[in-house]
C-alpha cells in the first residue's frame, strides 16, 4: 500500500448512530427477526439488500468468501443458487459447514449467520430456474464456473450457440445448476453505535428451540 494510500485508510471514520438494539425489543424467533429488518433494508431502498457475503471451506482448510444473492428465507433456512461444479460447490461437497454477512451500510447493521449446507430438490431448483431471465438462463448452461477461460470471445460464442438452440421459455435447468439452503444454528443481530459499543444479539438453536444472549462488541 502506497503511503498516502495508508494514511486516507487510517484516517476514516465513521461514527455509527443511527440506532439501537435492545434484547427486549427482538423478536424471540431470529428468522422473524431477520423478516423485519430485510424489510426495513427494503423500505430504507438499501442497494441489493439482499447480497451477502458466503464464506465456504475447501478440503484444504482454506477458507473462501464471494457475494451471493438469497433468492429466499423461512423457517428452515436461508436460499441461494449457484453452479453445483463451480468452486464453492466443491468446497460445499468437502465440507457443508458454510457463513453470510449481510451488510446494510445505510442502516448501519450487519447479520452474522453459521449453519449447515444441503441441496434443494431438483423440482424446487426446477421451479426457480423457469423465473429467472433468458440471458440468465442461457449463462448457467454457457458458464463452467470458476474453470479457466481462454478469453471472453470463447464464452460469447457459446452464448450465441445456446440462443440458437434454446428459445425464450424452453430453457431447461441444466443439472449441474440448482439451489442450496442454509440450515442456521446460529444467527447474530449487529446494530452499530457510537464509540464502536456496538449492540450484538446472538439466537442459539438448541434442538428446535432457539435463546438469545447479548454479545459483548
Amino acid at each position: 500500500m502506497s503511503d498516502s494510500a495508508r494514511h486516507l485508510v487510517q484516517k476514516l471514520r465513521h461514527e455509527y448512530a443511527h440506532a439501537m438494539l435492545d434484547i427486549s425489543e427482538v423478536h424471540p424467533n431470529p428468522i422473524t427477526q431477520f423478516d423485519r429488518w430485510m424489510q426495513e433494508a427494503l423500505s430504507a431502498q438499501v442497494p441489493e439488500p439482499h447480497a451477502l457475503n458466503l464464506a465456504t471451506v475447501d478440503e484444504h482448510g482454506q477458507p473462501h468468501v464471494r457475494v451471493v444473492l438469497l433468492r429466499y428465507f423461512d423457517a428452515q433456512g436461508f436460499v441461494f443458487y449457484t453452479n453445483y461444479h463451480s468452486a464453492k460447490g466443491r468446497q460445499i461437497d468437502a465440507n457443508k459447514k458454510a457463513a453470510m454477512n449481510f451488510f446494510w451500510q445505510p442502516l448501519e447493521r450487519q447479520v452474522r449467520i453459521l449453519g449447515a449446507l444441503s441441496a434443494l430438490p431438483p423440482e424446487t431448483s426446477d421451479a426457480y430456474f423457469a423465473t429467472r431471465p433468458y440471458e440468465s438462463q442461457l449463462g448457467a448452461w454457457a458458464s463452467n464456473q470458476s474453470e479457466p477461460i481462454e478469453n471472453r470471445k470463447v464464452l460469447e460464442r457459446q452464448l450465441e450457440k445456446l440462443r440458437e438452440t434454446y428459445a425464450p421459455g424452453q430453457v431447461p435447468r441444466p443439472p449441474h445448476w440448482g439451489g442450496y439452503l442454509l440450515h442456521p444454528h446460529s444467527i447474530e443481530f449487529w446494530q452499530g453505535r457510537p464509540g464502536r459499543v456496538h449492540d450484538r444479539i446472538q439466537y442459539i438453536k438448541t434442538g428446535d428451540a432457539w435463546s438469545t444472549g447479548r454479545l459483548s462488541p
